[in-house]
């Protein structure tokens, strides 16, 4: 295994596209991995191709092979949600929004983790965050160093899954693409990535494209906001890439 490559979950959203050039920035060989699993804004994995692109003029000769994975019919069997259905968008009894989808990125890290072994990739990045979220358990800290051991248990590798936004809020998460790249980076976050669960982009608002009613949409906006204003952003320190998740 190569101890500086990295694999990056890569869906075509404003974490993601973040977490990327993050990884660009610190890493020598970046790859990508996407899924396709039936959700509602598929529109998300059309941003990816323009996304890279760009990144790849950023940050020369660093990013290496795009996967894709489908997985729609193993999502699907287990059952329709707000994310993958064209289902109003609500809370559940749980407390728990209903697009969440149960073991999503369990399974994102598995396949993840079967690619990066062939691949021979150590670090496994993503934009999970419990800062800023819809609370999603399968988003806090506590599940990756979980899945982290349970991935290196299972494949007997040694991988590093990593989040560098996970104690960051969305105006922190703008703040840090303007650390990354500067306002071209967050140009290109702000027009080409998608984040709104309704897969909506007929309207271009300030933050970007998206609904400007659903979840997704108002923490990205809320951060733009904020992180504008310069007021109401909080990122506890996030270490240099290390040994943890």
């Amino acid at each position: 295994m190569n101890d500086d490559h990295a694999l990056v979950l890569f869906s075509g959203g404003q974490d993601s596209t973040t977490c990327l050039a993050w990884a660009l920035a610190h890493y020598p060989h970046v790859e990508t991995i996407g899924f396709a699993y039936g959700q509602r804004h598929a529109v998300e994995l059309d941003c990816r191709a323009p996304i890279r692109s760009a990144l790849a003029a950023m940050w020369t000769a660093r990013l290496g092979p795009d996967h894709t994975i489908d997985l729609a019919a193993t999502v699907a069997g287990l059952g329709a949600t707000a994310l993958t259905s064209d289902t109003t968008i609500a809370m559940t009894a749980e407390g728990l929004p209903n697009t969440f989808v149960p073991g999503r990125n369990l399974l994102f890290f598995t396949c993840a983790g079967a690619l990066a072994y062939r691949r021979g990739l150590r670090r496994i990045v993503a934009g999970m965050c419990e800062t800023d979220y819809s609370g999603y358990p399968d988003c806090r800290d506590d599940t990756i160093k979980a899945m982290q051991l349970a991935l290196n248990l299972g494949m007997q590798r040694r991988f590093v899954l990593e989040t560098p936004l996970m104690w960051r809020d969305k105006a922190a998460t703008w703040a840090l693409a303007d650390a990354l790249g500067g306002s071209a980076l967050v140009e290109l976050i702000r027009t080409e990535t998608h984040s709104c669960y309704l897969g909506d982009r007929s309207i271009r608002h300030d933050w970007g494209y998206g609904c400007g009613a659903c979840p997704a949409c108002g923490l990205r906006a809320g951060g733009w906001q904020r992180w504008r204003a310069g007021t109401g952003s909080a990122s506890i320190e996030v270490p240099p890439p290390g040994e943890s998740a």
